[in-house]
C-alpha cells in the first residue's frame, strides 16, 4: 500500500493545465490578484520591512525578486519578504472546514518565487496554485490541529512544498523528498494565534513557506529525508494529528477542485469577522446615534468565538494583528464608522476611547444554528440593544467574498487597484492588472513580480 506522501507526490505530478476546468483557471486568477493586491497593500508594514532587510542581508546567484523593492535575495528569503507581505493586512483569502481553517493563498509566495526564479509560464503559476490550494485544503478537511495546539500554518507547509516542486520540475523520488523534507522539521504552535497577538501571527505561514522553498531546493540537489513521514512511529499521524487519513478524493475529473470552495474578503480582518462586520454595518442604518447603544450581542459559531473572542486581549487589543482578530473591536468599528478598513487598526485607534468603550459593550455568545451551518457558512446574528429600549438586528450567512456570494470580477480588480495604489504608478497598476487576467498567455510568470517592483 503507498504512503500518503506517494499518492501526494503522484498527484503533484500528474497535475495538467491543461485539465483545469476553464472555471478553475479563472478561479486561480482572481485569486492571485487578490494575493499580489495584499502584498502591495502589505509592503510598508513594520513585519514587511523587517522581513525585506532579512532578505537584504544576503545574495545569491540565482537570486529571486522581492515585490514592491525590487530586492534580489536567496529564494527562501524573498518567499518569506513576499509572504509577510500578502498576509500582513489579513486581507487575503480563506478556507474554512469542519478541520482546520487558514489562508492557502500565504502559499502564492513559494509559487511566485519560484515562478519567477525559474522563468516559468503563467499556466505553471495557475497548475501549481491550484495544486497548493487542493492540498491545502484536502488536508484541512481531515486534520483539527487547534485542540490538539497546532496551527494551520503545519498544513500551509505541505502547499507550499507542494507547488515549490513542482515549479522546480521535481519528479519522482526528489518529489517525494521535497514533501519529507519540508513536513518533519516544520510543526508550528497555535499559540501564534491567540491571546496576545504579535506581528509573527502575519509571518508564519511566511516562514512554512520559507522552509518549503528551502526543502525543495535541497531535494532538488539530492537530500533526502525522513520517512514514511505521516505514517511512521514519530511521524505526523502519530505526534500531530493523533489520526490517519489517505486523502482519496483529490481534485479532478471525479471531485471538485478545493479553490471554488475558497473564499475572498470585503474586510482586513479575520474571515470569521467577515460576515459579524457585514451585520453589523447592516444594523447601523436603523440606528440613531452610537451613543445610543446599550448593548451589542453577537450570536455565532463556536469556532469563530475562540479564535475572535476567546480571550480577554480580544476586549482590550494593544497591537493590530490582535486588532484584527477581535470581534468585539471590528464590531465597535463597524458600527461607529460604517466600514472596517486597513485606517481603523492604526495605533491612535486601538487607543480611541470611544471604540474602546462601545468593545466592552458587545457580548458574544454561541449559537447551535450556526455551528451546524458551519463549514458551508459563517451564519452569525449581530442584534443592538437601544437605551430607549428598541433593538435592532441582522443576520449574515454569506458575506460578500464567500464562496457562496462571490465578489464579482469588478470588484476583485477593484480591490487590487486599491490596494496596489499604495506603493504603485497608476501606469504600473494598469499593467499589472491587465497581465493577472491573462496570465494564461504569459510564457514567463515573472512578470508578475517584476511588475509588482516600485
Amino acid at each position: 500500500m503507498s504512503t500518503l506522501v506517494e499518492r501526494l507526490a503522484r498527484y503533484a505530478e500528474g497535475l495538467r493545465y491543461d485539465d483545469l476546468p476553464a472555471q478553475v483557471v479563472h478561479q486561480a486568477k482572481r485569486l492571485i490578484m487578490d494575493s499580489v493586491g495584499c502584498a502591495l497593500g502589505g509592503y510598508r508594514s513594520e513585519p514587511a520591512r523587517i522581513a525585506r532587510e532579512m532578505a537584504a542581508s544576503v545574495s545569491a546567484n540565482p537570486g529571486a525578486t522581492v515585490m514592491g523593492s525590487g530586492q534580489r535575495s536567496s529564494p527562501d528569503l524573498a518567499t518569506f519578504a513576499n509572504g509577510v507581505m500578502i498576509r500582513f493586512m489579513d486581507f487575503n483569502d480563506g478556507y474554512t472546514s469542519n478541520g482546520e481553517s487558514g489562508h492557502p493563498s500565504d502559499s502564492l509566495a513559494a509559487a511566485l518565487t519560484l515562478a519567477e526564479l525559474n522563468r516559468r509560464s503563467g499556466r505553471d503559476l495557475i497548475a501549481a496554485t491550484v495544486l497548493a490550494y487542493e492540498v491545502f485544503c484536502r488536508v484541512c478537511d481531515e486534520a483539527d490541529l487547534k485542540p490538539l495546539g497546532f496551527d494551520h500554518v503545519t498544513v500551509g507547509g505541505m502547499a507550499s512544498a507542494a507547488a515549490a516542486a513542482r515549479l522546480l520540475g521535481l519528479t519522482g523520488e526528489k518529489l517525494r523528498h521535497a514533501f519529507n523534507l519540508a513536513i518533519a522539521p516544520n510543526i508550528a504552535l497555535y499559540q501564534t494565534r491567540i491571546g496576545n497577538v504579535s506581528m509573527w501571527k502575519g509571518c508564519a505561514y511566511a516562514n512554512a513557506s520559507r522552509n518549503a522553498v528551502f526543502a525543495a531546493m535541497l531535494a532538488q540537489r539530492g537530500m533526502t529525508g525522513p520517512s514514511p513521514v505521516f505514517e511512521g512511529v514519530g511521524g505526523y499521524f502519530k505526534a500531530v494529528t493523533r489520526k490517519s487519513f489517505d486523502l482519496a478524493q483529490l481534485g479532478g475529473p471525479a471531485h471538485p477542485y478545493k479553490i471554488m470552495q475558497c473564499l475572498m474578503k470585503r474586510f482586513p480582518l479575520g474571515q470569521y469577522s467577515q460576515t459579524v462586520a457585514e451585520a453589523a454595518l447592516q444594523v447601523r442604518a436603523s440606528i440613531g446615534s452610537i451613543d445610543d447603544i446599550e448593548q451589542v450581542e453577537v450570536h455565532t459559531l463556536a469556532t469563530a468565538i475562540k479564535l475572535m473572542a476567546g480571550d480577554a486581549q480580544k476586549w482590550e487589543p494593544e497591537t493590530r494583528e490582535t486588532a484584527d482578530h477581535s470581534m468585539p473591536y471590528t464590531v465597535a468599528v463597524a458600527l461607529t464608522y460604517g466600514d472596517v478598513g486597513e485606517e481603523h487598526f492604526e495605533p491612535a485607534m486601538l487607543r480611541d476611547p470611544g471604540l474602546r468603550a462601545l468593545t466592552r459593550r458587545v457580548k458574544v455568545s454561541e449559537w447551535d444554528e450556526a455551528n451546524r451551518r458551519m463549514p458551508e457558512a459563517m451564519l452569525c446574528r449581530v442584534t443592538v440593544a437601544t437605551r430607549q429600549g428598541t433593538r435592532f438586528d441582522a443576520t449574515v450567512d454569506y458575506h460578500r467574498g464567500h464562496w457562496r456570494n462571490p465578489m464579482s470580477d469588478d470588484e476583485v480588480e477593484a480591490k487590487f487597484r486599491k490596494l496596489a495604489r499604495h506603493l504603485l504608478a497608476q501606469e504600473k497598476v494598469d499593467a499589472l492588472a491587465q497581465r493577472l487576467w491573462r496570465l494564461e498567455e504569459l510564457a514567463d510568470a515573472g512578470e508578475i513580480v517584476r511588475l509588482s517592483v516600485a
